[in-house]
């Protein structure tokens, strides 16, 4: 496996990054079973894993801690803060201040994930998403704060929209604070917007992209075909209307899943090889973020870092869903105050 420069930092990556999500309760809830998952990652040479504190409320954080035990210094370790930690994700109600990007849960937050990681420093500490209600500056301070008393080596934001990757960058600049050196953003055969502003960006200002949902949340992992019926996967089990195959948007899916499909066994590849593979393949992303639930699909993942897609098949790829083209709007993770209040783009009347 390859390893490669994380944003100009001089800290090295593999070619995949081990995704953490689904261990615990989001997924595996037996804590051996993920760490043995873990421990075979790092056996096959991928050295950088990626968790959050919102995961599993935490849960996934304490198994990444007990699988890094006696294997922490050989380790890139990346987690995320800004979720709600007091409410299940989309729950109402909690405590407000106990989410976002403030410089109080910042401080505090960094704390619980360092305990339950069982380590003293964390290697990329990343905002999960934008914060409407928090100056970028407060969190860039407060980060640069962490990173100067080393609990944390770097930072990077995660599902930034082009405009505020470039205003961070101004900021960090201006105020002579430590910026923003990765962004994670998520991209697939079936999710390309980020071609268009993103990574073009990001290229510009040197950020290591750590791209997520390479196999578009279970769409290219081979399980979900017209012939198989509605999808049995973990994660339809969990947003069932985003494999809702009766909505107009997901049946466009269905359909380049299906042509990806054809186009993967005339090249001799899985379809699984050859979403990673597109991924891997972009000169602006340094990493995906696998995210396996079993061995099983660990293993089916591995092996993509050795494919090699030629021209030829990347045009092909480029006639079923074209150069910054995305189908259905799963990958509009965040959604900017402009298009969520509707008050921003109406006048008041009377």
């Amino acid at each position: 496996m390859e390893y490669r420069n994380l944003g100009h930092t001089g800290i090295y990556v593999s070619e995949l990054c081990l995704g953490a999500m689904m261990f615990g309760a989001w997924g595996e809830p037996d804590h051996d079973v993920s760490v043995a998952i873990i421990h075979r990652a790092l056996d096959a040479g991928i050295n950088f894993v990626d968790t959050a504190d919102v995961y599993s409320q935490g849960e996934s954080e304490i198994i990444v801690g007990k699988a890094l035990v006696g294997r922490r210094d050989d380790v890139v370790l990346a987690t995320k803060f800004h979720g709600p930690m007091d409410v299940a994700m989309g729950a109402p109600g909690g405590d407000p201040n106990r989410r976002g990007n403030s410089r109080r849960w910042v401080v505090q937050e960094v704390e619980n994930s360092l305990r339950r990681l069982q380590t003293d420093w964390i290697d990329l500490y990343q905002v999960h998403r934008p914060d409407a209600d928090t100056d970028d500056e407060e969190t860039l301070s407060a980060l640069t704060d962490l990173q100067r008393q080393g609990k944390i080596r770097a930072f990077g934001s995660s599902t930034f929209p082009a405009s505020r990757m470039v205003e961070d960058q101004w900021i960090a600049e201006r105020r002579g604070l430590g910026r923003f050196v990765t962004e994670q953003p998520p991209y697939s055969l079936l999710d390309r917007g980020i071609e268009r502003e993103v990574l073009p960006v990001a290229e510009k200002y040197h950020l290591g992209v750590l791209s997520w949902s390479p196999l578009a949340g279970g769409w290219l992992s081979g399980r979900i075909r017209r012939d198989q019926g509605a999808p049995q996967t973990r994660r339809a089990q969990m947003m069932p209307a985003r494999f809702d195959l009766s909505a107009p948007a997901n049946q466009a899916k269905l359909d380049a899943v299906e042509r990806f499909a054809s186009l993967a066994d005339e090249a001799g590849l899985s379809l699984v090889h050859l979403a990673l593979a597109f991924v891997l393949q972009h000169p602006g992303v340094t990493t995906p973020i696998i995210g396996p639930r079993t061995m099983e699909q660990l293993e089916s993942q591995l092996g993509a870092v050795d494919v090699r897609l030629t021209t030829d098949l990347l045009d092909r790829i480029d006639e079923i869903v074209a150069p910054g083209q995305t189908i259905g709007d799963d990958g509009n993770a965040y959604v900017t105050e402009a298009l969520s209040n509707p008050w921003l783009r109406r006048r008041r009347t009377a």
